[in-house]
């Protein structure tokens, strides 16, 4: 049975401070109370048709991760059960379960932590015109969709919603973070993706791309937002990857493909989405779900 879509929350009582492209944000107490809707979207641009249930499908997942990766970063997660939660958040219980994280208060840093292993997306495009991705430059005669020698450290800005991400160099990255931390978050991201996509393979899914994001809390550097999941990753199957063009997949390329079959210009507004559409999405990230956690 398809559980009920949530387009977006409304709790009086707790301080909405955010509404993201996924997640709604709140601030309860000293700490941040993290809902993922079931909003979904494509090209920066939020669609107007829910995923049913994609919430809780990212919350697993993302939560299996933080688990997988503690030996390696800190993260951001206080509690996920409800019942854990404060006292005011109790009213909301049944729209919170499954779908919702009361994390610490970080200050995000100003960048995306994007990780490379195969070459494919914004990635293939750039290759396509000059050799390089982020001022990377990789060997003459890649394929699209090839696996790179090494994963590669690929950061981006974090723009405004409804404003498309832009790929930089990690000398940019050095100038908006400074060089130490720049450092350490490329270490840091190598680590958590070569981990990640060395278990992902074990359970058929190649994780050829991801993000991640970093926040700080005092002094102390943590993980935050989502790991891993069909939201920030590509994932595609082991079974059918073959290089040389686009792959099967496990998250929103599916999305992406039928956006550009019907030749949307990925700017507001987006169109609305088939319920053949909805469903095939939905059934990509279930599968994704049950083959990591199985």
């Amino acid at each position: 049975m398809t559980p009920a879509a949530i387009l977006e929350t409304d709790f009086p009582g707790l301080n909405l401070i955010k509404r993201g492209k996924v997640r709604d944000i709140y601030e309860v107490d000293d700490n941040i109370l993290l809902i993922a809707t079931d909003r979904i979207s494509a090209y920066d641009v939020v669609m107007p048709d829910p995923i049913p249930g994609k919430g809780e499908i990212l919350t697993k997942i993302s939560l299996f991760w933080f688990n997988v990766m503690a030996d390696i970063v800190p993260n951001h997660l206080i509690a996920s059960d409800v019942a854990a939660f404060p006292a005011a958040c109790r009213p909301y219980a049944a729209d919170l379960a499954g779908r919702s994280m009361l994390v610490k208060k970080a200050a995000p840093l100003p960048i995306e932590c994007v990780v490379r292993g195969y070459i494919s997306g914004s990635g293939w495009k750039s290759y396509q015109e000059n050799r390089t991705v982020c001022g990377i430059s990789l060997p003459a005669g890649l394929k699209e969709s090839e696996q790179l020698a090494e994963p590669i450290f690929t950061p981006s800005t974090k723009e405004e919603q409804g404003a498309h991400d832009i790929n930089i160099s990690f000398d940019a990255a050095v100038d908006l973070i400074g060089a130490e931390l720049a450092e350490t978050v490329r270490e840091l991201s190598l680590a958590i993706y070569k981990k990640g996509a060395a278990l992902a393979a074990e359970k058929g899914i190649i994780i050829a791309d991801t993000k991640f994001e970093f926040g700080t809390v005092g002094n102390q550097l943590i993980l935050i937002d989502e790991v891993l999941t069909p939201d920030s990753s590509r994932f595609w199957p082991k079974a059918t990857y073959q290089p040389g063009g686009p792959q099967n997949s496990y998250d929103k390329q599916y999305l992406r493909d039928y956006l550009t079959s019907i030749q949307w210009n990925k700017t507001p507004p987006a169109p609305s989405l088939p319920g053949e559409v909805i469903a095939n999405t939905r059934r990509k990230y279930m599968e994704a779900l049950t083959a990591l956690t199985q």
